[in-house]
């Protein structure tokens, strides 16, 4: 079975018409076909705040919200509980050598030691990605 890692920028992209692309609708195609998404752990709090900032923002509706996080709720995810561990030293270190967050770094960390492709919206990140080796979604 494929697996892939994707940010949380990605996850809004699925949920919110605004931030789609045909990137992230090749992603939900692809789970649709048995694919599973591995993410950190940090994942759902990230995806959550973000769309609770989009509420805020007026952006989407509190309906809206509650729907997109019962969906995004029933995806086929493996959550990595590594990073926790790492923080203190492998994912610092990445975001030192890349520029990144250290919440970017996981993304980048977990992608790389599962050898799966990532996808990402940010720019740094997918920078960041390929000076690691880390193959992205296309």
């Amino acid at each position: 079975m494929r697996a892939f890692v994707a940010d949380a920028s990605v996850a809004v992209g699925w949920v919110h018409p605004a931030q789609a692309t045909a990137e992230t609708e090749a992603m939900l195609d692809a789970i649709a076909e048995g694919a599973i998404l591995e993410v950190p752990a940090l994942w759902p709090l990230e995806v959550a705040n973000a769309l609770t900032v989009l509420v805020r923002r007026r952006k989407l509706t509190e309906n809206e919200r509650q729907t997109a996080l019962g969906w995004l709720r029933a995806l086929p995810l493996r959550i990595d509980h590594e990073m926790s561990s790492l923080a203190f030293s492998l994912l610092s270190e990445l975001a030192t050598t890349h520029h990144l967050s250290v919440y970017d770094a996981a993304y980048l960390e977990l992608a790389h030691r599962r050898k799966l492709m990532l996808s990402c919206n940010d720019g740094p990140l997918r920078k960041a990605a390929t000076q690691f080796g880390v193959d992205l979604w296309e």
